[in-house]
């Protein structure tokens, strides 16, 4: 990103906060509506103890599972290009788990896992699963059949092909699922704390509704938004660093 679109994005991020201040103060809207930036900064800082601390269960789910996820959905798209038998068996099993809504699973999951740490990283590891996979197995087939020919006509093999050829050319879209799942590792993360924890930011969010506390309802909001940015932006400097040729 250069340094004028930096600019504009603060640019445009302080000039919506100010609005937001604005619009909250003097309509004088109730909290539970639309409270001030002011007051989710108040409160961010008055109970940052908690806030970082949950931050850091759900920084742990979010991670733990969306690593777990990567190598699952890359591992499976992979074997789905290198046995080609299996694909037409295994493929559309995969699309029927997928297209069940990954919230749908949240009971049965913490049934069988627990409240604990280990449900919310398999949320994670599923729903970031799927989305790589998907991506992955896209990449791997755009490739040019008549460069597989032009290979194999050299004396190449299937894995020498796949390494040389598949790889390369399904990075941009593999690194493209991996941006988007960042997001949804959050959002699975916070929705399952929501459902049934011991701690975490949904946990936080869910027991402040429960004590009618919106403000501090915001202020994990905000400590989730945050945690969601820095994840995309460690994730697409990662991009920009190995996949230079995109």
């Amino acid at each position: 990103m250069s340094g004028t679109s930096a600019a504009r994005g603060v640019f445009g991020a302080v000039l919506i906060l100010a609005l937001w201040e604005v619009t909250a103060r003097g309509f004088a809207l109730p909290a539970y509506t639309l409270p001030a930036v002011t007051q989710i900064l108040g409160a961010v800082w008055e109970h940052r103890a908690a806030l970082q601390a949950a931050a850091l269960v759900t920084g742990f789910e979010a991670i733990t599972g969306y690593a777990i996820g990567a190598l699952a959905g890359i591992g499976m798209a992979t074997l789905l290009v290198l046995a080609r038998p299996l694909r037409a068996g295994v493929l559309p099993l995969l699309l029927a788990i997928n297209s069940v809504p990954v919230v749908a699973w949240s009971p049965l999951v913490l049934l069988w896992f627990g409240v604990g740490v280990s449900s919310k990283i398999v949320m994670v590891a599923l729903a970031v699963g799927f989305t790589i996979f998907l991506s992955a197995l896209a990449g791997f087939d755009r490739v040019d059949r008549r460069s597989v020919d032009l290979m194999r006509s050299f004396g190449a093999g299937r894995i020498g092909i796949f390494w040389r050829l598949r790889l390369p050319a399904a990075l941009p879209l593999i690194a493209a699922g991996l941006r988007v799942a960042t997001v949804r590792s959050l959002i699975v993360a916070i929705v399952t704390e929501m459902l049934g924890a011991y701690g975490g930011l949904g946990w936080i969010i869910y027991q402040s509704v429960t004590l009618i506390d919106f403000v501090q309802v915001w202020a994990a909001i905000l400590v989730a938004s945050t945690l969601s940015l820095a994840f995309f932006g460690a994730v697409g400097a990662l991009e920009r660093r190995f996949i230079f040729w995109r």
